[in-house]
């Protein structure tokens, strides 16, 4: 089944950011910035997305970090914030990160 328009452009994002693909340790704090942004179906039509086009190991990761963020895990900041800057030097539309 085809993703949403919004859910195929957030996985094109996700291309542009990342050509060479995920490496398995960006997929939790990856996952943790759409799950604060998107639904929990829409990050898991994504997941499936990138699971299809991947190895059966980034699959595994990829279902693993989702688990974690949906356990209520949370990357360290260091994590979210290397990824969020991966994504927006790929164009990715994120909203600035709050000041303290």
């Amino acid at each position: 089944m085809a993703l949403p328009p919004v859910l195929a452009n957030i996985v094109a994002w996700l291309r542009a950011g990342y050509p060479e693909g995920v490496p398995q340790h960006d997929y939790f704090p990856f996952f943790a910035l759409l799950g604060s942004q998107l639904t929990n179906d829409e990050v898991s039509a994504i997941a499936e997305e990138l699971a299809l086009e991947g190895n059966p190991e980034s699959a595994a990761a990829i279902r693993h970090a989702i688990s974690a963020v949906t356990d209520n895990n949370t990357p360290t900041d260091a994590d979210v914030a290397r990824v969020r800057s991966r994504l927006a030097a790929g164009g990715w539309p994120l909203a600035p990160l709050p000041t303290a």
